[in-house]
């Protein structure tokens, strides 16, 4: 188990640390609540278990060693990224079960979905960060395991479930900031600050 520390830590650092999943989760459990947004989570999850288990198999090496395909990945990730952001940064309130904006004078929010969980999962394979972060992490922590196999088993089991606290973490919080919504500016305040600090995260990306 002590061996096993230093990874541990990596990996829940790297999961709970703000960026564009944790942002996510958070503007869904404010808009959505935290039952709604259990398949963006899960996807979110799911994606970096199995992206962990690449990148100790060594495909996420391949990866690192083509720069053309990093800059398509980094490409279509931000593109993704920013369009919803935007989508964020414009909604309005919640609203009601019966299709009724809340505190609204418009309809603009009913057709607000939750993201779905091949949406979430699709996310995070095009997030050049998470690329880099599980490649990193396969590279440091590779000795802990007698084959790429286990490896390859231990990160996405270590990632998977990390990921699984930190967001609904995120997600809880993002419940809680909803209880303090009162008025639509209020939504409008969160729903702006949530997209600019989703655009914002792609900035380490193309540094």
């Amino acid at each position: 188990m002590t061996s096993l520390l230093p990874l541990l830590l990596f990996v829940a650092v790297a999961t709970i640390t703000p960026g564009g999943a944790t942002t996510l989760a958070t503007a869904s459990g404010a808009r959505f609540g935290f039952t709604r947004s259990i398949p963006l989570m899960l996807g979110i999850a799911l994606g970096l278990a199995l992206l962990a288990a690449v990148a100790a198999l060594g495909l996420g090496g391949l990866l690192a060693a083509m720069p053309v395909l990093q800059t398509a990945v980094k490409a279509m990730g931000s593109a993704y990224l920013l369009w919803l952001a935007w989508r964020i940064a414009r909604s309005g309130p919640p609203v009601t079960a019966q299709g009724t904006p809340g505190m609204s004078g418009t309809s603009a929010g009913a057709a607000a979905r939750p993201i779905t969980l091949i949406n979430g999962f699709l996310l995070l394979w095009l997030n050049p960060k998470s690329w880099a972060m599980t490649v990193g992490a396969a590279a440091s922590f590779a000795l802990l395991a007698p084959s790429p196999n286990r490896l390859a088993l231990l990160l996405g089991a270590s990632f998977g479930a990390a990921a699984c606290v930190s967001l609904a973490l995120w997600c809880a919080l993002g419940v809680l900031l909803a209880r303090v919504l009162s008025t639509p500016r209020h939504w409008r305040i969160l729903n702006l600050a949530m997209g600019v600090l989703l655009a914002a995260s792609l900035i380490p990306t193309w540094r």
